[in-house]
């Protein structure tokens, strides 16, 4: 029994770092990521996964619509939002 324990706690002791060290935190910026794409609301700007700046037009469940600032109107996907800028720079 004694070395069964002493076997296995080196498995237990990396399964844990690991969990700590990655697993968690990717599981909080997927959760992140996904309350700030489901909580975007017209007139939000917004910065896409390829750099593209913009204001939300309209919304539906899969995609968004962007203006940009010479009035053109482009349709995302969702999940190709990165982030929410709070003001226009």
């Amino acid at each position: 029994m004694n070395s069964f324990l002493v076997n296995v706690l080196p498995l237990i002791v990396m399964f844990a770092i690991f969990y700590f060290l990655l697993i968690r935190p990717q599981q909080k910026r997927q959760r992140s990521v996904a309350q700030m794409q489901s909580g975007l609301k017209k007139g939000d700007h917004i910065v896409t996964i390829g750099g593209l700046h913009g204001i939300v037009d309209s919304i539906s469940d899969t995609t968004i619509v962007l203006k940009g600032s010479d009035g053109s109107r482009l349709t995302f996907d969702r999940s190709a939002i990165r982030e929410v800028k709070k003001e226009v720079q």
